[in-house]
């Protein structure tokens, strides 16, 4: 009789405990999403964070979706501002390399990052969005805005699964 009173005291221990042996994570807005590495210092970004930056909305079509979609970022400019990139007294890098979850990399001049675009989304139509659906971050420009947004070479530059910025002297 002991024993039936205290299986179900363990059974609920057991229970409790499961989320530490499987590792529970934070509430997703609290984990680093982007990481901006610059002069040996990494600045970690989590969704929160790029919520209390400027930001753009826009709505565009891609050549990786069907149909329009909306896309709500906030400007690489605006990101790299925050890292002091272009500070005065700062070295003065000529582009940043972007990096994907894959380690997918590629370089954008800085003379090519306007105040608005490209933009660093992190809600898709309204939505979070995973690395299975391109997420959590996408460099993605308003590519129906203009021809010069519809370019092979915009089109490399448009990362998605984008973990982190590398600045360079």
């Amino acid at each position: 009789m002991r024993y039936s009173l205290r299986f179900p005291a363990l059974l609920v221990l057991f229970v409790a405990a499961i989320p530490l042996f499987l590792g529970a994570r934070p509430a997703l807005a609290q984990e680093t999403v982007l990481v901006i590495e610059r002069s040996g210092d990494a600045l970690a970004l989590t969704r929160d964070d790029l919520r209390a930056l400027p930001q753009e909305v826009f709505t565009t079509g891609t050549i990786w979706t069907e149909g329009v979609t909306e896309f709500t970022g906030v400007p690489l400019r605006a990101l790299l501002d925050l890292a002091g990139v272009g500070a005065a007294g700062s070295e003065a890098p000529q582009a940043v390399s972007v990096i994907a979850a894959n380690d997918y990399a590629i370089d954008i001049p800085l003379s090519e990052i306007g105040d608005r675009y490209p933009v660093v989304a992190y809600l898709r139509d309204g939505q979070e969005f995973s690395l299975r659906d391109n997420g959590p971050l996408w460099i993605v420009y308003p590519f129906d805005a203009a021809p010069s947004f519809r370019t092979d070479e915009i089109y490399a530059r448009s990362v998605w699964q984008l973990a982190r910025i590398r600045v360079t002297p």
